[in-house]
């Protein structure tokens, strides 16, 4: 059995104040904090009660020596938290949205920065890594999640350095929904590293055109170049691919392009240049695409004007072109189409989501080992469901007070007891249901059935954890799904 460990908590983040250290006497933290506790801190308590659902080193629970991550990975190791810092606003700010549903609370990161450097010790290094969306202001995110403070706390109270990598490598400003600037930044200071999947990709035998692949960026050649004639290759952080444990911290949220964003998504923020990563195949789907479902005149005229608008706007021009035919397109259809592949019939995102994942679960500091009997790393993954979003996830959902906090060593165990809470059916979801099938590489998950997946449920008194299957996981109130997946991501309500 695959195990994950589900801790139930107060659905808010109010009340809980930076550097967000434990409202609690932690026997396990004591000589790490000096013996410091703040105000209540119910978030750390969630974050504490997930890894003891785990079962992480759990005969020394509750004493001075349990150490969660001592299981993942030993003294001097190497510590990357990979949050997801996408963006530091929401667009529906004032119409039930905040930008807390939008990134990891800085709350999650500072719990799990503890108990990773308990983990490491002093020779030992945790860093926060994350390429967030090109037009991030990451000074304002860290501000939200106030990471200066968090830092400057580890370092009065225990003496450790906590790095903060944004390892973008440019930031841009949109204007119109047109980028009008572009500042080149220094990324990740170990550098990139291409990892190439080559046949072993899930784009292998997919019968995508990669001619098609339209990126992150105006451009498109560079994401054709890198997934063609047998590559299928991305720039990833060589800090990321270097670390002896990755703790994933991805957001619980609804996503245009997969349905759900996660554990399996949040890798998109490990790379170097996001024009590499395939996010949807130009055209209808009967032309070989997935950007839309069908061939209404509207829909092709839209991506056809698109195509024409990429090169010059990849030149700086035309700005005046591109903002005519996204009028002209409202006018005709409204705001409720479909664009870019964000509905259930994207065929791309989800194999360049799992592509990733293959990169980091097979790439060490030696290189790529596609033909490794099991993963040369741990990934942990905690999932911050406190205050989660539905809706136009991933940059504009509203809010929901969950009051869940999920971790597990698998991606997909972790992402199945999300999905239940959500009201999904992983079935429905190829990014899950996908990885659970395939033996064309090497895998990414162990969990082969969700009925392999059993979970610590652990509820808001930290009690001893109580295990059940995923059929026993209650969703409370089912999420509404981006709209280009209404109708067709939902779990029956039989089920």
């Amino acid at each position: 059995m695959i195990r994950a460990g589900l801790a139930r908590t107060t659905p808010t983040y109010e009340g809980v104040t930076a550097p967000f250290i434990p409202g609690e006497p932690y026997p396990e933290l004591q000589r790490l904090l000096g013996g410091r506790v703040g105000p209540p801190n119910p978030v750390y308590a969630a974050v504490r009660d997930a890894l003891h659902g785990l079962g992480l080193d759990e005969a020394r629970f509750g004493t001075a020596d349990w150490n969660p991550l001592s299981d993942l990975v030993k003294p001097g190791g190497a510590i990357v938290l990979k949050p997801n810092f996408i963006r530091h606003w929401n667009p529906m700010e004032g119409r039930g949205g905040t930008v807390q549903s939008v990134i990891t609370h800085g709350a999650v990161v500072r719990a799990m920065a503890d108990y990773a450097f308990l983990a490491a010790g002093p020779d030992g290094t945790v860093t926060v890594a994350e390429a967030p969306q090109m037009d991030c202001d990451y000074s304002r995110m860290a501000e939200i999640n106030a990471l200066k403070e968090i830092q400057a706390s580890f370092l009065q109270d225990a003496g450790r350095v906590l790095r903060i990598i944004d390892m973008r490598r440019e930031e841009v400003t949109f204007k119109d929904g047109v980028i009008v600037d572009r500042v080149s930044l220094p990324g990740d200071p170990a550098g990139y590293r291409a990892v190439d999947l080559g046949e072993r990709s899930f784009f292998a035998g997919s019968g995508l055109d990669p001619n098609r692949f339209r990126g992150a960026d105006y451009d498109s050649g560079p994401t054709a170049e890198q997934h063609k004639d047998g590559r299928n290759a991305y720039l990833l952080s060589e800090t990321v691919l270097s670390a002896d444990l990755v703790v994933n911290l991805p957001k619980l949220k609804t996503h245009k392009k997969t349905g759900v964003t996660l554990a399996l998504k949040n890798m998109v923020g490990i790379n170097g240049d996001k024009n590499w990563l395939p996010h949807h195949s130009l055209g209808s789907v009967s032309d070989g695409g997935d950007e839309f479902p069908d061939r209404k005149f509207i829909d092709r005229l839209r991506s056809r004007a698109t195509e024409i608008a990429r090169p010059l706007l990849a030149a700086g021009k035309g700005l005046t072109f591109f903002r005519a035919a996204r009028r002209m397109e409202t006018a005709v259809r409204g705001d409720k189409f479909i664009r870019s592949g964000n509905w259930y019939g994207n065929r791309t995102t989800w194999r360049m989501c799992c592509d990733l994942n293959r990169c980091l679960y097979y790439s060490d500091r030696a290189g790529l080992h596609l033909d490794a009997s099991k993963p040369v790393r741990p990934v942990l993954t905690l999932i911050d469901g406190i205050l989660a979003g539905e809706g136009e996830g991933p940059l504009a959902p509203v809010d929901v007070p969950l009051g869940a906090v999920i971790a597990s060593s698998d991606p997909v165990a972790a992402d199945l007891v999300a999905v239940r809470l959500m009201g999904f059916d992983e079935a429905k979801l190829a990014k899950l249901w996908e990885p659970m099938q395939d033996d064309t590489g090497p895998r990414i998950t162990a969990v082969r059935s969700p009925a392999d997946v059993v979970v610590g449920l652990v509820g808001h008194n930290g009690a001893v954890p109580r295990l059940c299957g995923l059929d026993e996981i209650v969703c409370e109130r089912r999420f509404k799904p981006h709209a280009g997946w209404v109708g067709h991501i939902e779990r029956d309500q039989e089920s």
